[in-house]
């Protein structure tokens, strides 16, 4: 099966480089041409538009940074929809607004091809494993028909209903993970203001109720003092704000999900778009006129779990 991979940004390129390492013909396209040089030295062929690359190959995954991003390569003259044929699959892997990868969807499947909403979660350590987690939402064939693509990128597999549930999960546990950030950023910087020892209360937070798969991961690279999650700011903006405006237009009044939002637009005004999210920590840190680092930790996160094949993960009572 060919498959062709357009985004290799910090998520993109680890889900690319896993099909890659495990024999799958992976053409590849991204704006960035070191990039694409890279995985062309690595044995992967690059493709000179979209379209090009999905008449060349069976199965088309975008990766890419917004949804704008996405409706640009996917609808453009030479974008991906122009070169899909019947029985072609477009797989969507990044972040998106569910109401935009179902006007997408509806535009691929009336060429007769397949489209899976399939974003992933558990970081970017997990992804450069084939570790991480990935959520598709389609038609069972056309989840039978990529399964076997989807676990060999990922390890735990689900299958959450229609096309646009995934996204909608995927925006619920981001949303979650960005309020443990944020908690986390004033425990620990507590923690320092009230004379604790960082490391023994790295510990204890892991030991305890508090614990959470975040600080687990983004608590280290914080306490080592890179930061370096992988995972920058406006990215958090853009995911945070695709969950509350999801939420407003079923006429929910949200009281932590604004909050987020203006922490991250405060945070972005402060240090920059670009800056890592974890240093969203500075906004506590720097008016209270402390560092909170610790020792011993990891500049960024290695997964040391061995890289498994995937399976799907069976939901009992499931009502679909």
């Amino acid at each position: 099966m060919k498959v062709g991979f357009v985004g290799l940004g910090n998520v993109g390129s680890k889900l690319a480089g896993s099909l890659l390492r495990n024999g799958y013909d992976v053409t590849v396209r991204d704006l960035n041409e070191d990039f694409v040089n890279d995985f062309v030295n690595r044995g992967a062929k690059s493709a000179s538009s979209p379209k090009e690359l999905a008449e060349n190959c069976d199965v088309v995954i975008t990766c890419l940074p917004s949804p704008s991003a996405c409706s640009q390569v996917m609808e453009a003259e030479d974008g991906i929809i122009a070169g899909l044929s019947e029985g072609k699959v477009w797989m969507e892997m990044s972040t998106t607004d569910e109401t935009e990868v179902r006007r997408i969807a509806d535009k691929v499947e009336a060429i007769g091809a397949f489209a899976v909403d399939c974003p992933v979660s558990g970081g970017c350590h997990r992804a450069d494993t084939g570790n991480i987690s990935i959520f598709a939402g389609c038609k069972r064939e056309a989840f039978d028909k990529v399964l076997p693509i989807l676990t060999t990128m990922g390890r735990r597999i689900l299958h959450t209903g229609e096309i646009g549930s995934a996204s909608v999960l995927k925006v619920v546990t981001n949303y979650l993970a960005t309020a443990n950030l944020v908690s986390i950023a004033e425990a620990l910087t507590a923690c320092k203001v009230l004379g604790m020892d960082m490391n023994v209360s790295y510990e204890a937070i892991k030991a305890s109720s508090g614990n959470s798969f975040v600080h687990e991961t983004e608590s280290q690279v914080i306490l080592n003092g890179s930061r370096d999650i992988n995972f920058t700011m406006d990215l958090v903006s853009k995911d945070v704000g695709i969950f509350h405006e999801l939420t407003k237009r079923k006429g929910m009044d949200l009281e932590i999900a604004p909050l987020l939002v203006n922490i991250f637009k405060d945070g972005e005004e402060k240090f920059g778009s670009r800056e890592l999210s974890p240093n969203i920590i500075r906004r506590i840190e720097e008016p209270c006129g402390v560092k909170v680092l610790g020792e011993g930790f990891p500049p960024e996160m290695v997964d040391d779990e061995p890289e498994e094949k995937g399976y799907e993960v069976v939901i009992e009572g499931r009502k679909d």
